[in-house]
């Protein structure tokens, strides 16, 4: 199903029982809404999921240039009200988490509880620059190569040979993201700077980290978790970036738990 937002088109799918809570799902960068297929069967059971494709990623349209986070912010408040959810719980990964701390602390009578997983909340001087030649490797040469690069620091490698089916789905995802929806994303997060104002979240909030997440490291999350009021913290392992996709069961588990608490 699509809306219209922005002047662009917003494609997202929804499932589970009339008037059960709502829960929404967001993906990370160079993704689409698939990568939450495990996690929407589950929480179909008990919750209304809805999920989505960010702009410039999946079958969302690439929209206005510049991104920030604060326009991918009010996209996900553009579909609560496009679909009359006035509060939603949020679980976001990766650039999903970064989109759900915005709003939690822009947007925070409209959230619930918030799952922040394998996000990144305070760029450093390495983390900028990774990013600006990201950026401008996908302009100069597509997508190809970013796909290439993100398989190894996306899993670890015992899941990686283990898993060339989801490997495969997973490369050709990132190799679909549109240039430009994947470096007006990566310009939103490039110099992101939101630990400082983690005191401000109000709605009770959920850190996933990854043990083995090279992409953002697990320390950091413990820090990010340590400055947010009442937060509770979960590493996964083995799991790298993507844990949602490298541990299903476990991490559909904490959420669970988390939003039934």
């Amino acid at each position: 199903m699509d809306i219209e937002a922005d002047g662009l088109t917003l494609h997202y799918e929804v499932a589970g029982p009339d008037g059960a809570p709502w829960v929404t799902l967001s993906h990370s960068i160079a993704a689409d809404l698939s990568f939450w297929d495990a996690q929407a069967e589950a929480l179909a059971a008990g919750f209304r999921v809805l999920r989505y494709d960010t702009r410039g990623h999946g079958r969302s349209g690439v929209g206005r240039q510049p991104y920030s986070l604060d326009l991918l912010a009010r996209d996900v408040v553009a579909l609560w009200d496009a679909l009359g959810i006035g509060k939603s719980h949020f679980v976001g990964l990766s650039l999903g988490g970064m989109t759900g701390v915005v709003l939690g602390l822009d947007f925070a009578p409209r959230l619930d509880r918030l799952v922040i997983a394998n996000a990144r909340l305070q760029a450093d001087a390495e983390f900028t620059e990774r990013w600006d030649q990201r950026i401008a490797l996908a302009e100069r040469e597509g997508m190809a190569p970013i796909a290439e690069g993100a398989v190894p620091l996306w899993f670890t490698g015992g899941f990686i040979s283990d898993n060339p089916e989801i490997i495969a789905r997973v490369r050709r995802a990132i190799a679909a993201t549109p240039v430009a929806g994947f470096a007006g994303a990566g310009r939103a997060i490039r110099a992101i700077d939101l630990h400082r104002r983690l005191a401000e979240l109000e709605a009770p909030a959920l850190f996933i980290a990854g043990a083995e997440d090279a992409a953002c490291p697990a320390q950091g999350i413990r820090a990010d978790c340590a400055a947010t009021p009442g937060a509770a913290y979960v590493a996964l392992s083995p799991a790298a970036h993507i844990s949602n996709l490298e541990q299903p069961a476990a991490f559909t588990r904490a959420v669970a738990e988390f939003l039934a608490a």
